[in-house]
């Protein structure tokens, strides 16, 4: 096994693990095979029984292989065998077996090529595969893919959750399909065009039994490697539970709890909005505010519970008497306001009269007593260097406060 003409021993320096067996001992080992199977010499290894470092796994195969090998004569092909190194750690080599003369006599030469490093990595991925498809399969949101014409190419299993649909029913129909507004798709597609990408962007789908649900969408366009447009990939997910608190918080924040209707805040803000529409269009809005007349005197004799059904009663009696773009809100306690927009000074004074007719016409009864509530009322139109509603609300109390000076039950308006 030595070539005289370069003076070098190919067994020793062959690029795979060799070893000789002879009567099933190693007789003869290379480096690569030395550390293989961790010997720090060959002469740990030489006479020690070939099944000793076999993995008792494979150790039937490779007795099946040995005796299929003595019986044809042939090599055997190559394959993949577990071992055990000195250290009693796995190895994973891929080998071939044939017979050969050796020392006079016949002998088994092994070849092996390490693969351990490449088994551990393949073990990896598949792990490490099998850990994403998991996840993937576990996900709450949907994963999809669509291709130049918005038709659907992938789609994660979670679009069962979400949609009821199964991914083979999705995959080649047009996403939009499933949008209940077009102008939700629509506005996706310009922000994707514009921006490249969107994160948490809102729209609405349908299910399969028919159902809207909210839902919000991170993507990015997909491009070619010529940079021209290729798709659009992303995730999407079910926030209907989510959008319903969102909608029950802002109500909370905006609305009056007894009433229905807006709080101070958020009257005073809409009423803003508009004085600055008025400003901007040079058009007229009227303000009111209305007081409940003598209405701490229901609450010291009735309960606040009673108090309540007032406050309750007289909204019922506002809202009749007001059109759908008129805006009522409470200021607090018994204080409301009313926006009249494009009303003449004779038709917010009509509007008045009305509600207070019918607060006068309205008859409570508790602790066997029989009684009415009446309403004072202040009115003020916007002036054209009204900037703030502040200045209105200022005119308007001052008007209510003359009313209430007055006699009560009544209404001014406001005059410099």
């Amino acid at each position: 096994m030595t070539s005289a003409g370069h003076g070098c021993d190919l067994f020793a320096q062959a690029p795979a693990a060799l070893a000789v067996i002879v009567d099933g001992r190693i007789a003869r080992i290379n480096t690569l095979a030395q550390h293989i199977l961790e010997a720090d010499t060959p002469d740990e290894l030489i006479g020690r029984a070939l099944f000793d470092f076999v993995h008792p796994m494979d150790l039937a195969q490779t007795q099946i292989r040995l005796r299929r090998l003595e019986s044809s004569q042939e090599p055997n092909p190559a394959t993949e065998l577990r071992l055990l190194s000195l250290r009693g750690n796995l190895r994973v080599v891929a080998t071939s077996s044939r017979l050969c003369a050796y020392r006079g006599g016949q002998a088994l030469l092994i070849v092996a090529l390490d693969m351990t490093r490449r088994h551990l990595i393949q073990a990896q991925m598949r792990d490490n595969e099998q850990n994403l498809r998991r996840l993937f399969e576990s996900m709450q949101d949907v994963y999809y893919r669509t291709d130049t014409q918005g038709v659907v190419q992938m789609v994660g299993p979670g679009v069962r959750r979400v949609l009821g649909y199964d991914p083979q029913e999705i995959i080649g129909r047009p996403a939009e399909d499933y949008y209940p507004n077009a102008a939700d798709r629509d506005a996706f597609k310009q922000a994707i065009r514009e921006y490249g990408e969107v994160s948490d962007f809102p729209g609405q789908m349908v299910r399969n039994d028919g159902r809207v649900i909210d839902i919000s969408i991170s993507s990015h366009a997909l491009f070619d490697e010529d940079g021209n447009f290729a798709g659009v990939e992303g995730i999407y997910r079910d926030v209907t539970e989510r959008t319903m608190l969102e909608r029950e918080l802002r109500l909370l924040a905006t609305t009056d709890s007894l009433t229905g209707i807006a709080n101070r805040r958020a009257f005073l803000e809409r009423a803003s909005e508009r004085l600055k529409h008025c400003r901007r269009y040079g058009s007229t809005l009227v303000l009111l505010i209305l007081d409940l007349d003598h209405f701490k005197s229901v609450n010291d004799r009735f309960g606040h519970v009673a108090g309540d059904r007032v406050l309750v009663r007289f909204v019922e009696a506002s809202r009749a008497e007001l059109r759908e773009t008129d805006l009522l809100g409470r200021l607090g306690g018994e204080e409301f306001c009313v926006i009249l927009e494009e009303a003449a000074a004779n038709h917010a004074m009509q509007v008045i009269k009305r509600i207070q007719q019918r607060m006068r016409h309205t008859v409570f009864k508790d602790d066997g007593e029989r009684y009415t509530v009446t309403v004072s009322a202040g009115a003020t139109t916007n002036q054209p260097d009204d900037r703030l509603i502040e200045r209105l609300l200022e005119r308007a109390d001052k008007a209510l406060y003359q009313a209430k000076r007055a006699g009560r039950d009544r209404a001014v308006w406001y005059q410099p």
